[in-house]
């Protein structure tokens, strides 16, 4: 009866694209969710947002990939396409700082798409709640066409 008053939470789109079931991905580790639970992005963007307000905790040094820790508790990762650390850094531009606090919305890698194609990698990307034993009720907007910054990835609620 007072899980009605239980917060709920939202990611919204960090890169325009649509959304799949992340046990689409071509890649176990995130198809069995060993990194987490969520979403993958079939990307049509350049541009990779904050999904939600918080620090941005992580960005990998190749820039493929980072995290954010929202007030929450929730521990996000954002990893821009599959195996793109073996590019070591090409394609990508790191606009945001790690250990900044950052907005939903505010930008925080840009990409060269066609780089980072060319050279035979896949944009597809994981968007993943790295704790999610943390949080119930993921509910996932599979199927949906989403613009980075506005529409909504995922909801979750606290235990």
């Amino acid at each position: 009866m007072f899980g009605f008053f239980k917060k709920s939470f939202k990611l919204i789109a960090p890169i325009d694209g649509k959304i799949l079931d992340i046990s689409e991905v071509p890649d176990q580790v995130f198809a069995q969710k060993m990194a987490g639970d969520g979403v993958a992005i079939d990307t049509t963007g350049d541009v990779v947002v904050a999904p939600a307000d918080g620090n941005l905790s992580m960005i990998f040094k190749t820039n493929h990939a980072f995290g954010i820790t929202l007030s929450n508790g929730a521990e996000i990762l954002v990893h821009i396409g599959l195996d793109t650390v073996a590019l070591e850094g090409a394609g990508f531009e790191r606009i945001a700082q790690e250990g900044q606090d950052v907005k939903a919305g505010d930008i925080i890698i840009k990409l060269n798409r066609d780089e980072i194609i060319s050279k035979g990698y896949s944009l597809l990307t994981p968007v993943l709640i790295t704790n999610p034993d943390n949080f119930k009720e993921i509910e996932m907007n599979i199927g949906a066409q989403v613009k980075a910054g506005q529409d909504e990835v995922l909801t979750y609620k606290a235990k």
